[in-house]
């Protein structure tokens, strides 16, 4: 077992091995590792190639965690995702015969692609970290991380993720085309090599559980609490929103303050922290109004204008 690093050195490690496979695009990499670090899920949506997958299976392998794949498709089944009993003629009983999602890293690949109810499935996964199979409730391993996939530009035969579960998403990030630069490195590298086997585990998953614990012990003055709380509350007054951030929005964002802080080996959260992270966390929580969609309004401006706005607290962070 890798010897115990503090956290912020184990952030950075993490994000070093990951970056082995996705090239030029530290910023989401750092992200995700902070939304793994939060305890949250991730959700990637893009346009199909930009290394959603790979993103998944390097940062599991940096974890040295389990890792599960699922493909969603519209005639995958509940059961197909949580697992199911199965009759033992021996013993006259029922044997579980768990899912894939009973790992530590779960891609749920193209989720959108899946049926409203097999969706669902994975509600009880995310939120309470466990499986309830004929009554019986079956714990899942830690750290669970979900990532879920899916593609931007392909509306045919997809099904939208309601509203109650993007809530339950920490983050949602975007690959993007890579530069031409990056693009040629890409190139250089997969020439001969597939660059997931370059990945080296640099921790393992009880390390990461408590770094998880680590993280929600960095300190946020009561003046960004009320700063958060302002962000989240101007969401919901805005006028292209229908409906803004939930409280779980405001939860989420301190938390992602607190691990963005982390990540530059400080113990206590800046408001700077809390504008880096926000889009991420509260862009997809967003609904808009249907004329602000019309005027090709998104809920990434929608943000940046709340930000904007509100006023930002001076001289605090530090501890006292």
């Amino acid at each position: 077992m890798p010897e115990p690093i503090p956290t912020a050195q184990l952030l950075h490690h993490v994000v070093d091995e990951v970056e082995k496979a996705i090239v030029g695009k530290r910023s989401v990499v750092e992200l995700a590792v902070l939304t793994l670090l939060c305890d949250g899920h991730l959700l990637i949506e893009d346009i199909p190639g930009v290394g959603k997958t790979t993103l998944a299976k390097a940062l599991a392998r940096a974890i040295g965690g389990r890792f599960r794949r699922i493909q969603f498709t519209p005639d995958l089944l509940p059961a197909d995702v949580t697992g199911t009993n199965v009759f033992n003629p021996k013993t006259l009983g029922f044997d579980l015969h768990p899912g894939p999602v009973f790992a530590n890293v779960v891609l749920a690949d193209e989720i959108n692609r899946a049926t409203p109810k097999t969706q669902s499935s994975l509600l009880e996964c995310m939120e309470e970290r466990q499986v309830t199979i004929d009554g019986v409730s079956h714990p899942l391993p830690r750290p669970y991380f979900v990532i879920a996939t899916q593609n931007n530009v392909e509306m045919l035969g997809t099904y939208p993720l309601p509203e109650a579960q993007m809530d339950r998403f920490f983050t949602r990030l975007s690959l993007g085309y890579p530069s031409q630069q990056d693009e040629v490195m890409i190139l250089d590298r997969q020439q001969q090599e597939q660059p997931l086997q370059y990945v080296q585990q640099v921790t393992d998953p009880e390390q990461i559980v408590q770094a998880q614990r680590a993280v929600r012990t960095v300190f946020v003055h009561e003046a960004l609490r009320h700063y958060i709380v302002s962000i989240v509350n101007a969401t919901r007054r805005h006028p292209h929103v229908q409906l803004g951030a939930s409280p779980r929005g405001s939860l989420n964002l301190m938390h992602a303050a607190q691990a963005y802080a982390v990540l530059h080996e400080r113990d206590y959260v800046l408001p700077d922290d809390v504008k880096a992270v926000a889009t991420a966390v509260l862009a997809h929580r967003l609904i808009l109004k249907p004329e602000a969609r019309v005027r090709g309004v998104d809920a990434e401006q929608v943000v940046s204008e709340v930000l904007g706005q509100v006023v930002v607290p001076m001289g605090v962070g530090t501890r006292k």
